[in-house]
């Protein structure tokens, strides 16, 4: 399939409107990401910032319907018959990026009950660690999922995997920690936010690498052979 996307992403094709939709949703989730986050690790935050990110929200929102309305579009006319896989791909895909905008906005949330520092030590910095990686993560799947390097998408989805161990680790370590009811909600609920986020970026990362049957599926095996 991939050579199929390089296609529809590098040429004049009827569905490269709707790939130019799909590219400004990620854009528009990594800025959310990217936001929410410093916001969560302490960066002071006016009610107008607040308030952009939930404009950016429906924004990300209505591409979704617009990608959706056109892959209908696109399919009713006679001869786009051949383009069904690739636009049942996107389907797919473009709920993932929904998605980020949602955990985006429920880790910008967590900042209404967290205590005024989350606590230094092992655990936050665990947690900075996850975040920094992860928003990595995010940047780079944006230029592989321009680029389609299937190599490059291979390497995150194993690396991505060591993150989500990480977060459930994380949890397990915050839940036999002292911390006062406030810092640990907003710890676990945090370390669980970003390991969701981390899941939706490999599923769209499986977009490049698996067939379409098996896109948000990862056998350990496969992907190593793979690779």
């Amino acid at each position: 399939m991939l050579y199929e996307l390089l296609t529809i992403f590098r040429s004049k094709n009827p569905m490269t409107a709707i790939t130019k939709n799909f590219s400004r949703m990620l854009s528009l989730t990594h800025e959310m990401t990217l936001f929410a986050s410093d916001i969560f690790f302490g960066r002071e935050c006016t009610p107008d910032e607040r308030k952009s990110i939930y404009e950016q929200d429906i924004q990300v929102n209505q591409l979704q319907r617009t990608i959706r309305k056109q892959i209908i579009t696109h399919l009713s006319i006679r001869g786009n018959i051949p383009d069904v896989r690739y636009c049942l791909l996107l389907m797919s895909l473009v709920k993932d990026v929904e998605r980020l905008g949602d955990y985006a906005k429920n880790i910008l949330e967590l900042t209404d009950f967290r205590p005024q520092k989350l606590p230094d030590g092992n655990i936050g910095d665990e947690l900075r660690s996850i975040r920094q990686e992860i928003t990595d993560t995010f940047e780079i799947t944006r230029e592989v999922f321009i680029s389609l390097e299937k190599d490059r998408a291979l390497s995150l989805i194993q690396e991505g995997r060591g993150i989500s161990h990480r977060s459930d680790a994380l949890i397990e370590r915050i839940a036999q920690a002292q911390y006062e009811s406030h810092s640990t909600t907003a710890l676990v609920l945090g370390a669980r936010y970003y390991k969701r986020i981390e899941g939706h970026l490999l599923n769209l990362l499986s977009g490049i690498v698996m067939p379409l049957h098996k896109v948000d599926y990862f056998d350990e095996d496969e992907i190593n052979m793979r690779a």
